[in-house]
């Protein structure tokens, strides 16, 4: 049975102490052992109007100085993340892990005024043909009121795992009138300013080359709040769960093309690819709560 490991925290950690670990920390790589059960909480968690509005502007959102976008807590959550990975028991770097899915639950809408308990665990891991797989589960709560949850599904490469796999094809969805959206090569920077997220790919080419990429990457959480902004209208304040795959690697400065399906029976699907409308960077869909 997997150790499990509680760390309850008083505040928010800073994200200067965390960027330290992950810049500086040594970590000696995967142990081929199971990762232990770590769960992170902290409680009266607040946020910053004027942070929000940062972050609406950066991912298209309308933000009223109020309802905080549907992505926003996945901010607050993602500094949890960075304490998991940057645990001692977590014998593996950050820098360079692969974000592959993620599906964010919002019951009902929270704003700026709200006061939240936010809580993440690291609750499974498995090995795949691309190396090992782990899941994150991210709840956050006004008083005892579950409002929001996200699951993160990410891949730690291991070099001699798997197979060059085929590029992914985009789906049969009608793909008509997409909006094309232009992503200049600061967006990376901007993101990273507004949501605490500087992983190096997504920063400067310098950076990025690192880890093999001619250019800097979108990150994959602008893609789907960016998406979800485009979204909106047809949102609303209905409860959701909206999920995606990151597919592609979206490298910029770029166009890219996105479309979205509303027939579907339960909610919406919808898609964010190249400019020519061939590759997807991002799949994803909306379903509405009963």
């Amino acid at each position: 049975m997997n150790k499990e490991i509680c760390v309850e925290l008083k505040a928010m950690p800073s994200l200067l102490s965390l960027y330290r670990k992950i810049f500086f920390g040594r970590k000696p790589g995967w142990d081929q052992q199971p990762l232990p059960h770590i769960r992170v909480s902290c409680p009266n968690v607040s946020v910053s109007g004027e942070n929000v509005q940062q972050y609406a502007n950066v991912c298209g959102f309308d933000f009223n100085g109020k309802v905080l976008p549907i992505t926003y807590l996945y901010v607050l959550a993602f500094r949890l993340h960075a304490t998991i990975f940057t645990h001692q028991a977590v014998t593996f770097p950050l820098l360079g892990m692969i974000h592959l899915k993620n599906s964010i639950s919002q019951y009902r809408q929270v704003t700026v005024n709200d006061s939240f308990n936010i809580e993440c665990e690291l609750t499974s891991s498995q090995t795949t043909d691309s190396g090992l797989e782990f899941e994150l589960v991210s709840k956050a709560f006004v008083g005892d009121e579950l409002v929001w949850e996200s699951l993160s599904t990410y891949l730690y490469r291991i070099e001699s795992a798997g197979r060059r796999v085929r590029p992914p094809k985009a789906s049969t969805m009608e793909w008509n009138e997409p909006a094309i959206w232009e992503l200049s090569e600061d967006l990376g920077r901007r993101y990273a300013k507004a949501s605490g997220d500087y992983n190096l790919i997504h920063l400067h080419p310098v950076l990025s080359k690192r880890f093999g990429f001619d250019r800097v990457l979108a990150h994959g959480m602008w893609s789907k709040a960016r998406s979800i902004a485009e979204l909106m209208p047809n949102i609303g304040d209905k409860p959701c769960t909206v999920e995606v795959a990151f597919k592609l690697p979206l490298l910029m400065p770029a166009q890219v093309s996105f479309g979205i399906d509303a027939a579907q029976e339960s909610g919406l699907a919808f898609e964010l690819r190249d400019i020519k409308g061939r590759r997807p960077h991002l799949t994803g869909s909306v379903k509405f709560h009963d």
